[in-house]
């Protein structure tokens, strides 16, 4: 069972109101307790089974403007490594995944609309540079093959790490820490 529970935010947290917070923290965290709340009584039932939660590689290290989005998705990790020890006496394995940039997704279209005075002026100097430095990077970035291997590592070894960083980008990260 794979969950990926996620809508952005770019934005300073002076500029993000609380409803804007709330909405991430409903979606990226508490969409993923309630659909995995779902289906672990069948999971429980089965004897087995693997949950894969895909998070994100800021939560290795944190960037400006993402405090929000960062915060969402460290929820999400914590959460995951507390139910998996809930979960290993029914055969039940939980796995994070965390991919790294990815330019080739629809997240700043995802996160436009709740960017709307997301950085006020004060942090216009900070937003600027970290826009050139996001345009200028020549650094690896993650590609939907990234995540697609690190899904299919989690599901299929049971050896695997808990958390699995997906994409060259992720991976620099998590060896840093």
């Amino acid at each position: 069972f794979i969950t990926i529970a996620g809508i952005g935010l770019l934005g300073a947290v002076e500029g993000s109101p609380i409803a804007v917070a709330r909405e991430l923290f409903e979606t990226n965290t508490l969409g993923t307790i309630a659909i995995t709340s779902a289906v672990l009584p069948h999971m429980r039932e089965r004897g087995g089974g693997t949950i894969v939660n895909v998070t994100s590689s800021v939560t290795y290290a944190p960037l400006p403007l993402l405090s929000i989005y960062t915060a969402s998705k460290a929820a999400v990790n914590a959460w995951s490594d507390s139910v998996a020890i809930e979960l290993e006496p029914f055969g039940v394995r939980v796995r994070t995944v965390l991919p790294g940039r990815a330019p080739g997704t629809s997240f700043a279209a995802n996160a436009s609309n709740r960017m709307e005075g997301a950085i006020p002026e004060p942090y216009a100097p900070l937003a600027e540079r970290v826009f050139a430095e996001w345009q200028s990077d020549t650094d690896p970035v993650t590609s939907a093959d990234d995540v697609a291997e690190a899904v299919w590592l989690a599901v299929t070894d049971a050896r695997a790490s808990t958390h699995i960083p997906a994409g060259a980008d992720a991976e620099t990260l998590a060896q840093a820490r």
